[in-house]
């Protein structure tokens, strides 16, 4: 049975108007410390499997701060025909707000085909910390197919679109050394705040297989590969902190 399911979070000032889940997409409002929001995606069920159109939108209204992660993974499982499952995320941040999208990694298990696409729209004045890790396959398993694309604008100027595709799926050459280079976990971290002006840090090697970017924009993005998700987190936790330390 193919399953259609879009969850969607509102956020205004200290209040969630809208937290709805839907089929495997639990969403919790979850405690912090001070007065941002918080919300949790937590799955109901395995998913996606083949076949199945899950999606989560998150609009983050005038000056709301909003921070969304997840419980757990995201396993992409094979269906039993062999049909791609599609997983969508449509953010957007309004004028001085902030959105911290930190979802934990998607793991591609064998024989799945899974196709992501977040697409973000940033106010000119919004503050944006996007994190997305990918593994592929479970442990000593050969991977599934899986193409992920993120797609952000800002202001009315795109900041940036780009596109990874892994797997058996995957045009040639996708494990070679112009691509993953026999890694098992890719990850990227965006970070997007106009406290950066018109001189975001400057580009260089975070380590042999990870790199920091400025783009056209206050705004850069960090890109690393790693043996397994626990070293890619690492090294994306050492890059964000980096980043918020000279934006604090």
């Amino acid at each position: 049975m193919r399953i259609h399911a879009t969850a969607r979070i509102v956020a205004d000032g200290s209040a969630l108007p809208v937290l709805a889940g839907d089929g495997p997409l639990a969403l919790r409002r979850t405690r912090t410390a001070g007065p941002d929001l918080r919300v949790t995606v937590v799955g109901a069920m395995s998913a996606p499997l083949g076949g199945d159109r899950l999606a989560i939108e998150a609009e983050v209204r005038e000056a709301t701060r909003l921070t969304v992660d997840a419980a757990a993974a995201t396993l992409s499982l094979p269906g039993r025909g062999g049909e791609p499952a599609h997983y969508d995320t449509v953010l957007t941040v309004g004028e001085r707000a902030a959105l911290h999208w930190l979802p934990e990694p998607v793991v591609a298990a064998r024989g799945s085909v899974l196709r992501m696409h977040t697409r973000v729209r940033l106010a000119a004045t919004a503050r944006l910390v996007l994190r997305e890790e990918q593994v592929l396959g479970r442990h000593r398993e050969t991977p599934g197919t899986l193409v992920t694309r993120l797609s952000v604008h800002r202001g009315d100027r795109p900041l940036l679109d780009g596109e990874l595709a892994c797997g058996p799926g995957a045009p040639g050459g996708w494990d070679g050394p112009a691509v993953l280079g026999g890694h098992r976990a890719a990850g990227q971290l965006l970070v997007v705040d106009p406290a950066f002006g018109g001189q975001p840090p400057g580009p260089r090697s975070l380590g042999p297989t990870a790199a920091l970017a400025p783009l056209a924009g206050p705004a850069v993005l960090v890109t690393a590969l790693a043996e397994d998700g626990r070293e890619l987190r690492a090294v994306l936790d050492r890059a964000l902190a980096e980043l918020t330390a000279r934006t604090d």
